[in-house]
């Protein structure tokens, strides 16, 4: 149980399978793709709003993340949703080790979209290399719970891997997906159409920056008429 609510076979399989590799995971991202990462969601933070936003952000890792959050932020009130008990241990580690004074702007949740309250609503929601796990009937029953609970215009920041253009891209994007499904049995089995997803929901990019030899990209979300 996760805030009293049965588990999804897809939030099953995530906190089973993350909490795998959650012990290296930071540094296999770091060998592959050296700083990329983490410029990305940079980036893709920019979109955040101004003054105290409530932020929610699903599929944090490890909490690095949470330095970057309130750098960009310093007001930030966070729900640091994560579906893997392990990857959670670590965020949680995390923050007491580096921003202990924030401890009240953060609450730590295990789950996925399943542990989201009905009355929960945020200024702005942070998807970090997070809807590129499921299959597509699956991404867009979790795009449509998230944006349930996303306020009317705020922004949906998203940091990801883009559609592969180049011969490269996609040799690793097949390596990367073959090694996941192995080690923490994800449902999706190629990137799925994260644009098309948001679309549904009425959101189209924004603001949008890429990386990693336009492999990765920052983009911000919200409706078309939203400021």
């Amino acid at each position: 149980m996760v805030g009293n609510r049965l588990l999804s076979p897809s939030t099953s399989t995530l906190l089973k399978g993350f909490d795998y590799v959650a012990p290296f995971y930071d540094a296999l991202a770091q060998l592959v793709f050296g700083r990329a990462l983490r410029r990305t969601q940079q980036a893709a933070l920019a979109g955040l709003p101004v003054g105290t936003p409530r932020v929610l952000i699903i599929g944090g890792g490890t909490g690095w993340i949470l330095g970057d959050i309130w750098r960009q932020c310093p007001q930030a009130r966070v729900l640091y949703l994560e579906a893997s008990s392990q990857m959670l241990v670590q965020a949680r580690a995390w923050q007491h080790r580096h921003q202990p004074q924030r401890a009240i702007q953060v609450e730590f949740r295990l789950g996925t979209e399943a542990a989201l309250r009905p009355a929960e609503q945020f200024d702005a929601v942070l998807t970090f290399f997070f809807l590129d796990l499921f299959a597509p009937n699956q991404l867009q029953r979790v795009v449509q719970q998230l944006n349930t609970v996303r306020r009317s215009g705020a922004p949906w920041l998203l940091a990801d891997f883009t559609t592969p253009t180049r011969w490269w891209h996609h040799g690793l994007l097949a390596l990367m997906y073959r090694f996941f499904q192995l080690t923490t049995g994800i449902s999706a089995r190629a990137l799925p159409s994260m644009h098309e997803a948001l679309a549904q929901v009425g959101l189209r990019p924004q603001h949008k920056a890429f990386f990693f030899g336009r492999m990765m990209e920052a983009t911000v979300f919200s409706e078309p008429d939203a400021d």
